[in-house]
């Protein structure tokens, strides 16, 4: 076969296999058997597979017709189908496994089931929807989107209505739902589908895996079409995936998986990285290969990357433990800038920090499509919209709404706007702060973040964001602004953040960056509840959320800002910690110069708290203080506590603030569970600053007294 690019006398093998590293080449040049390739982040491993495919075809190996690459993306897989066409070999098919099985159902659906493929369903959220209406329970969109994620779950975890609620524990309270109503809700959404005569996304997978599973003549068809398979991402392969790859190869090994455990970011999602890390096990021959050359990163971001996964769990439970260790890369750019760690008072001081941060390097020639700033959760953008774009920098939101999109802010600007006449009519009106709060409460908003994640979380994250919004603008603008002007300046800011969504600064959560890279990479809210989330309460979830930060860092290709704040609002308590995954990174956790006592050790990473009572991990600020889960009992006398509450009470009244401002809910209990003796064992317990010590001190020491608890 002579193509153009090899039409010279210079040979096949340096044409193709020339310009790759040891490694790569050595990916590339073994054809034939199963084949493993652990490759870390940024090392090249879409260059090793597709020249390897390249030279099987030209080497007359492979035949291209013949051989099935399998991505995760659209993207993905174009970029492939790209990159190959470039190598002379355009005609392999490069798909994800739902376009694969896509296509294979269209064909064969005829002969295994007969008639017409049904419809393709786009969306799930109409079909959940009218489920949900067939059950009479009531939804909105949050709750349908968190419905159709965890459907999603259980069928590519090959869950059926009857057996999800028997393998569902843990799951929380999807949507708000129980698990007895989420698989009700399921079954209503089968039933749905069957009187629409459509199938969904997941449905493709299913019924090709069972067309396979149990029509032989099928399956062989498959089997004869390809002979030779390639996987790309496999750490995030589901069973349902698996299950279909495994029916492909029919008991074949010409089988090469490329992956990386330690970029195992979506086990919510029901990938699993034991497909990877078990594959010498399914495999014993297989052929093993480290890809670790960094040619993405600075020495100085490699670095911070391999130290955050110094301390990581292991992969999981397989036969080989030194699978699960993580890769350690090696970096192979020249020397860049060190990573910068920024600590900020506040939510805006740090988003204003970052947005002038961006300015610097816009202003000395980075591009800003080449910038990005990366969250946890989507409810954190809208300080870094309104940053920017008060900054006059262009944005792009990847991955999610814009903040006055969404649907709970659109809700809260109208009660707020409709609650303005009666608050003018009122003489006896609410500090502005405290007033959106009544207001909001009815779309759910609490003074305390939920514990559950998913739709929840992000609805009180866009409240929360409207409440200390309002907190801020009452002490900016004075005790003289409005509700009606708050209500305007929404509006106002609404209006000025639709800034251009090309050529502009990324905005993106940290799932949504898989798999991109830019020069300059903002990672913000880095503290405890935001990362890890606050909802992470096992070791497996905080380790995966470890694993989130370093896909994060290693987006970087030179310049890398690590920020988090100490307080939520402006003038707000700084009770906010740095994420305990950055003890023994920042500047401030590692020896330093010499200057630094050689005797002073090395931080550890903080481990997470557990519940005094049962044991189990404290997954919220909240649970945290107090040192027990909310799954158990208090352990206080309900007199202390009440009689607490009442002098925190009166205490509030005489000083015209929120009982809150005293000590709050958390606090209070904390303090009626330890029954502190002293100021010292007072001044120990979290919530207990030395301000309120000396202002709230010997009274609170005499309350216990009083109820024969000190």
């Amino acid at each position: 076969m002579t193509d153009g690019i090899f039409s010279d006398t210079v040979s096949l093998e340096d044409r193709i296999l020339g310009g790759l590293d040891a490694e790569q080449r050595e990916v590339a040049s073994n054809l034939k058997g199963p084949m493993c390739v652990l490759a870390g982040a940024g090392t090249g491993k879409t260059r090793a597979i597709t020249h390897r495919i390249a030279y099987g075809v030209h080497s007359g190996v492979y035949s291209p017709q013949r051989l099935l690459a399998v991505t995760f993306t659209s993207r993905a897989a174009a970029e492939m189908r790209s990159r190959l066409r470039d190598l002379g070999v355009g005609n392999v098919q490069a798909r994800t496994f739902h376009a694969a099985a896509l296509r294979q159902l269209q064909f064969f659906w005829p002969q295994a089931i007969g008639g017409v493929l049904p419809n393709l369903l786009d969306h799930k959220a109409n079909m959940i929807a009218e489920a949900a209406r067939r059950l009479r329970l009531s939804t909105d969109r949050a709750s349908i989107r968190e419905l159709a994620a965890e459907i999603e779950w259980a069928k590519v975890s090959m869950l059926t209505p009857a057996n999800y609620l028997e393998n569902a524990h843990g799951r929380g309270t999807p949507g708000g739902f129980d698990l007895t109503a989420v698989a009700r809700v399921f079954q209503s959404y089968e039933d749905v589908k069957t009187d629409r005569n459509v199938i969904d996304f997941e449905d493709v997978l299913l019924i090709t895996v069972g067309i396979l599973q149990e029509d032989p003549k099928v399956a062989a068809t498959v089997r004869e079409q390809y002979r030779h398979f390639v996987v790309d991402e496999y750490q995030d392969v589901s069973p349902l995936q698996q299950r279909l790859l495994e029916l492909w190869l029919g008991g074949r090994d010409e089988l090469c998986v490329v992956g990386d455990s330690s970029q195992t970011i979506y086990s919510f999602t029901g990938a699993s990285p034991q497909h990877l890390l078990g594959f010498k096990g399914r495999y014993p021959a297989a052929t093993v290969v480290k890809l670790v050359r960094d040619y993405r990163s600075t020495p100085q971001v490699v670095k911070l990357a391999n130290e955050l996964l110094g301390s990581r769990r292991s992969g999981g439970t397989v036969a080989d433990a030194a699978w699960a260790k993580p890769l350690q890369l090696v970096a192979q750019r020249p020397a860049g800038p060190e990573p910068r760690f920024m600590e900020c008072p506040d939510d805006e001081a740090e988003a204003a920090v970052v947005a002038g941060r961006i300015r610097e390097l816009i202003d000395a020639g980075t591009k800003a499509s080449e910038i990005a700033v990366l969250f946890r959760t989507n409810g954190q953008s809208e300080a870094y919209e309104q940053a920017l774009a008060s900054a006059g920098i262009g944005y792009q939101l990847r991955g999610g709404e814009r903040f006055f999109a969404r649907k709970e802010v659109r809700d809260a600007i109208l009660q707020l706007r409709a609650a303005t006449r009666a608050v003018a009519e009122d003489s006896a009106m609410e500090p502005l702060g405290q007033l959106v709060r009544d207001i909001v409460a009815s779309l759910g908003y609490t003074d305390a973040a939920p514990h559950s994640g998913g739709a929840l979380r992000e609805r009180w994250e866009s409240l929360a964001a409207l409440v200390a919004l309002a907190d801020e603008l009452a002490i900016s603008r004075g005790p003289e602004f409005t509700l009606m002007e708050f209500v305007n300046e929404l509006q106002e800011r609404s209006v000025a953040q639709h800034a251009p969504t090309v050529q502009g600064v990324t905005l993106a959560s940290l799932h949504a960056a898989k798999g991109l890279e830019w020069d300059a990479v903002f990672l913000v809210g880095l503290s405890e509840g935001l990362m890890p989330i606050s909802f992470a309460d096992t070791p497996e979830s905080v380790d995966e959320e470890r694993r989130l930060l370093y896909v994060g860092i290693t987006r970087a290709r030179e310049h890398l800002n690590l920020s988090w704040s100490t307080a939520r609002t402006p003038g707000g308590r700084a009770n906010r910690k740095p994420s305990r995954f950055l003890d023994g990174l920042r500047p401030d956790s590692v020896l330093g110069a010499s200057a630094r006592s050689r005797a002073t050790p090395r931080r550890k990473a903080a481990a997470p708290a557990s519940c005094r009572v049962c044991g189990t991990m404290l997954a919220t600020g909240v649970e945290r203080k107090v040192g027990r889960c909310s799954q158990c009992p208090p352990t206080y006398e309900e007199q202390t506590f009440e009689a607490l509450r009442q002098w925190r009470k009166e205490e509030a009244l005489s000083n015209d603030v929120p009982a809150y401002v005293v000590f709050t809910d958390a606090t209070l209990t904390a303090i009626a569970e330890a029954r502190p003796a002293s100021l010292e064992e007072l001044a120990k317990l979290a919530g207990v600053g030395p301000s309120k010590l000396e202002k709230y001190g010997e009274a609170v020491l005499a309350v216990l007294v009083e109820n024969g608890s000190a």
